[in-house]
């Protein structure tokens, strides 16, 4: 049986952008705006504190992981409230290689390691919308040993080292989310996982995205009547049944058809009877014919998540 979650992670191809150790003494304080890039930290030592949206501040303790994978806007500050004129002092990179930010001598009061990386896939806006906005994880062994060779395989810049990393960071993606807490109640997948009717649909929807499932069969598989299995799911997962199935068929496609597979290889492979049926319903979901989108060497994710379809 296909893991979703698993599913999710991979389809998003993350790719390492950078990733950096940075410590900090004294009051300092880091805003970013429209970053627009998962970004991801890690407390090696002490604690700070971080603000997302403008929400109130969250301190993070040493052991503690925060994910975020469509950052936009965040602020991360000394555990004691910097001042406005510490945010124009500008970190400086020291001679091995950290980022100081605050008083430039002494030892540092926290360190961290942060990153940004990439998600290569042509459907990376649908598939991070099925994640949490947000991931925090505290005092997990597990996780804190990933976050060390990511860190270990960076610095050493050895042979084989982005394949090394991107492995990695798929790793570190899936065991974030799972060991999360909280999560369940922010729409997505998490929280349809975290329900146990909904996950017995959701793995049988990934294991078999060739059959034509019926909303009936998804709420028999739930143990539902299809009222409640549509109710619940919309709620839990943020869209409904239907439009998701096909949301993930145009994902597995897209993916499909830039490996250079024939359409009617495609067709096949994501549930439709003949490779014009598959034209239509791609065509109208993404908005170019499966050909056209094929011969795009880097083509980019749609803005719409989730159209409600006629068909699927």
């Amino acid at each position: 049986m296909i893991d979703p979650l698993a599913e999710v992670v991979t389809l998003l191809q993350p790719a390492a952008r950078y990733t950096k150790v940075v410590n900090g003494a004294g009051r300092w304080g880091v805003r970013r705006t429209d970053v627009a890039q998962p970004f991801y930290c890690a407390v090696m030592e002490g604690c700070c504190c971080l603000t997302i949206d403008g929400v109130a501040p969250r301190l993070l303790r040493q052991g503690d992981f925060v994910l975020l994978p469509a950052a936009s806007d965040f602020t991360m500050t000394s555990a004691e409230p910097p001042s406005p004129e510490h945010f124009a002092i500008a970190p400086v990179t020291q001679p091995d290689g950290e980022i100081r930010s605050g008083e430039q001598h002494g030892p540092a009061d926290v360190r961290l390691l942060i990153g940004h990386c990439v998600f290569a896939s042509p459907d990376a806006g649908l598939l991070v919308s099925l994640l949490p906005k947000q991931v925090h994880v505290r005092g997990e062994r597990r996780l804190a040993t990933l976050v060390q060779l990511v860190s270990d395989e960076w610095r050493a810049r050895r042979p084989a080292r982005e394949v090394i990393l991107a492995r990695l960071l798929e790793v570190l993606l899936i065991e974030a989310l799972r060991s999360s807490d909280g999560t369940a109640a922010t729409p997505g997948l998490i929280a349809g996982l975290a329900d146990e009717r909904l996950a017995v649909a959701l793995r049988q929807m990934h294991g078999d995205i060739t059959r034509s499932w019926t909303m009936a069969e998804l709420a028999k598989a739930a143990a539902m009547s299809r009222s409640a299995f549509f109710e619940r799911f919309s709620r839990a997962m943020g869209v409904a049944p239907m439009a998701y199935l096909l949301a993930w068929r145009m994902a597995r496609a897209k993916r499909l058809l830039l490996g250079k597979e024939s359409v009617a290889s495609v067709a096949e492979q994501t549930g439709y009877r003949s490779a014009s049926a598959f034209s239509v319903a791609f065509s109208r979901y993404v908005g170019i014919a499966p050909t056209r989108f094929a011969s795009l060497s880097q083509p980019q994710p749609e803005d719409t998540v989730f159209p409600q379809p006629d068909t699927i």
